[in-house]
């Protein structure tokens, strides 16, 4: 499937991920939940928390997120789609 995988596919199913998430472990889903899918290259998928709606400056919260939840993450996603992309948050 991943021969045809690209971002509109990604987001078009994405809730399949955030199901699978919730199943295994509430804190990971809430964890990434509001994520905005950005991008994907065919092995990475890039990930944004931006939104200008929640707060009226700057903010970066990268470093507190737990690289555990990358793998639950990357695991939900193998799931839905059949591969383990690598995350990046732009």
């Amino acid at each position: 499937m991943s021969s045809s995988l690209d971002l509109s596919s990604i987001k078009a199913r994405w809730n399949e991920v955030l199901d699978s998430l919730l199943a295994k472990d509430r804190i990971v889903w809430l964890a990434f939940f509001d994520a905005r899918l950005v991008s994907f290259d065919g092995s990475n998928l890039s990930i944004n928390f931006t939104d200008s709606q929640k707060f009226g400056g700057q903010h970066d919260f990268s470093m507190a997120r737990n690289p555990k939840h990358v793998v639950v993450l990357q695991e939900s996603f193998h799931e839905v789609f059949g591969i383990t992309p690598t995350i990046s948050e732009v």
